[in-house]
């Protein structure tokens, strides 16, 4: 695997890119393309979320009552369910999810100084009562209320003390936070399936539409949805604990590692962006002899996921073994290679990328 980074990405810029140069996109698949992606991406996406944010609370509920392995074992696969479940339909931060700090109420994160951290090992060590109840917690913190936190009530420091009696404070604790993150899914599914709602928004672009106004305005939301999420899976899923052999190398900076879900939430971001690609017919847009670009962006992605499914689940290990580390190489390379055929190459194709970033903004 030491050479792993090197060779695979010399295959891989063997691999057409397309020119990007002009305009090739085919105005007449706009409609069916923004469609496909509320319906056949973000709105099941969310469904989904919330399906297995249901789940979770059913399961803590069920662990706190009766506090055995068997209970914390249901937990612990309903969290695994509702990170993956999140992970996949996290990419589209737009819409909805950004009204009233819902998405930092469902995943604070990155937690630079460790002060989400520190306020819910608080709220466990004081016993405020306050954090149990379902009503009041959404006026706590977000850091005291999304996955984060309920990951450290079921895998963080002293957990086990919540097998020493039913309806412990650490897991009603566990408890209330589930509810929320159920309730927060139940309030995003129905903001998407409102026939008049922001759904509609995205499908029908026009003078009158409060989000856009022109196809092009839609395509850029649609085509930001996949070129941020791409840079959020390299610059702070991936980068963020790991900087290359000089380091820093933070293990603990690594999202979800108490859990060990961090690769399946990291695969479950890629594939997220694929499926919107591919669910939207997002290939469609662009004219017949440039359409290869999608091809090659459909092979790198398969690659990178490839390599994500083959990590060791221990950071720690992933940090001090060479061969894993080639692979975060690879996994660095890639996915810069990936930001780019999507903003540049299929960006430019369809008139959106030349003279135009995505990270600025612009």
């Amino acid at each position: 695997m030491r050479h792993l980074a090197g060779t695979v990405f010399a295959v891989l810029l063997a691999l057409p890119l397309g020119t990007g140069s002009a305009r090739a996109m085919n105005e007449d698949a706009v409609p069916m393309v923004l469609e496909k992606a509320v319906d056949g991406f973000i709105r099941p996406g969310y469904h989904a979320f919330e399906e297995a944010s249901g789940t979770m609370a059913s399961a803590m509920g069920a662990f706190c009552a009766t506090p055995d392995e068997a209970t914390y074992g249901a937990a612990e696969t309903a969290f695994d369910e509702l990170v993956g479940a999140w992970s996949h339909i996290e990419i589209v931060r737009t819409g909805p999810v950004i009204d009233d700090h819902r998405f930092e109420r469902i995943l604070f994160y990155p937690d630079r100084k460790s002060i989400g951290l520190k306020q819910v090992q608080a709220a466990i060590i004081e016993e405020d009562e306050t954090a149990t109840d379902p009503d009041y917690l959404p006026e706590k913190s977000v850091a005291m209320q999304g996955l984060l936190a309920l990951e450290f009530v079921l895998f963080g420091t002293q957990y086990e003390t919540m097998f020493d009696a039913p309806e412990s404070y650490r897991c009603r604790y566990g408890a209330a936070i589930a509810e929320n993150i159920d309730d927060i899914a139940g309030a995003l599914s129905q903001e998407w399936d409102a026939p008049d709602g922001v759904a509609a928004h995205w499908k029908k672009p026009g003078s009158d539409n409060p989000l856009f106004r022109t196809n092009d305005e839609a395509l850029t939301a649609l085509l930001g949805v996949l070129v941020h999420g791409m840079e959020t899976v390299r610059d702070y899923r991936i980068e963020y604990f790991y900087r290359g052999e000089d380091g820093p190398n933070i293990p603990t900076r690594a999202i979800y590692w108490r859990s060990e879900n961090t690769w399946p939430s990291i695969l479950a971001n890629l594939e997220g962006l694929q499926d919107l690609l591919n669910n939207s017919e997002m290939v469609d847009l662009l004219d017949e002899d440039v359409r290869s670009i999608v091809s090659s962006i459909n092979f790198l992605f398969s690659s990178v996921e490839g390599v994500v499914g083959s990590m060791d689940p221990d950071i720690e290990v992933v940090l001090s073994d060479p061969d894993q580390r080639a692979k975060l190489d690879y996994l660095l390379i890639n996915t810069k290679d990936l930001i780019l055929r999507l903003n540049d190459r299929y960006g430019g194709a369809i008139g959106l990328g030349a003279g135009f970033s995505f990270s600025d903004g612009d």
